[in-house]
């Protein structure tokens, strides 16, 4: 059989070209800044404070990470880093999970006041003062609960996850699992959470984003250096210049301090980047289905 084509018209290829060049200039728009900040990371401090560096690296060298690498509590941090939001996340998904689905079921008895309780929290808080003392009377200063428990639950997340179970998930799977002799919890073990990867995966990469990026949780219920996270330690390199006085000694014939400084601001960036870019592809294929299944909110 032969297939015809439909000609398109003069206004559809038009529209078709006004959008592919929209795409491509957004697509450029975003992609300049990564490069940039790559090639800047890289190449010779008096380059970069010059203005020199403005795509591909000038003069190529690891200065900057060496520097950043040769910090005494870059190790610490990283570990720090990981475990905060490995187990951060770990306890954020259960919470959502437990709270998301009671509220997408329709034989809870008061969901609807439950849900505007929850709602309450998002538009009224204790402040941060009051926060830093309940935290303090709880004795959590200075140990890794300071750092899960105050934000242990988002409830924009939770309406997500909550809607996407009430989308998802047909009443008729609860029916058939409990006429088999099948209880809530292991309902929601057996069945909720495997039929569920997309928004868990969309919810673990947002949990996971906020604790890598977490810094000020740590400022304030932190006081040894021991347990700071990477990114204290990041602004302790660069707003404070808290580079080993040996290390900058070693580089003195080659850059100012304030070269090193410009410098470091970069090879920072891509230092506090670079592992959440390695996650993303994982939960990627995941992430536009959570997003668009959670995003009815009906």
């Amino acid at each position: 059989m032969e297939h015809t084509r439909i000609k398109s018209s003069f206004g559809d290829r038009l529209f078709t070209a006004i959008i592919y060049t929209l795409l491509s200039l957004f697509f450029l728009a975003i992609l300049y800044p990564l490069i940039f900040i790559l090639s800047a990371s890289i190449s010779d401090p008096s380059a970069v404070v010059s203005g020199k560096v403005w795509l591909w690296p000038v003069q190529p060298t690891l200065m900057g990470y060496e520097a950043v690498f040769k910090h005494k509590l870059i190790g610490s941090g990283f570990a720090n880093s990981i475990y905060y939001t490995a187990f951060g996340t770990a306890v954020n998904i259960v919470m959502t999970v437990l709270a998301a689905y009671p509220l997408s079921r329709k034989d809870l008895y008061g969901k609807n006041l439950l849900m505007l309780l929850f709602v309450f929290t998002t538009m009224f808080s204790g402040g941060l003062i009051p926060g830093y003392l309940l935290v303090k009377d709880l004795g959590m200063l200075n140990t890794v609960w300071s750092m899960v428990l105050p934000g242990a639950l988002s409830v924009w997340n939770v309406i997500i996850t909550r809607t996407y179970f009430q989308t998802s998930l047909p009443a008729e799977l609860l029916e058939a699992a409990q006429i088999d002799g099948c209880n809530d919890f292991k309902f929601v073990w057996k069945i909720v959470i495997p039929l569920s990867g997309p928004i868990i995966a969309v919810m673990t990469l947002y949990y996971a984003v906020g604790h890598w990026n977490q810094y000020f949780n740590a400022m304030i219920f932190l006081n040894k250096q021991e347990m700071y996270p990477l990114q204290i330690v990041l602004r302790n390199i660069l707003i404070q210049n808290d580079v080993n006085a040996l290390m900058l000694s070693d580089i003195a014939n080659v850059a100012k301090r304030e070269a090193l400084r410009v410098l470091l601001k970069y090879s920072l960036i891509v230092v506090s980047t670079l592992p959440l870019m390695l996650v993303y592809p994982f939960v990627q294929k995941h992430f536009v289905k959570g997003v668009m299944i959670g995003s009815l909110k009906g």
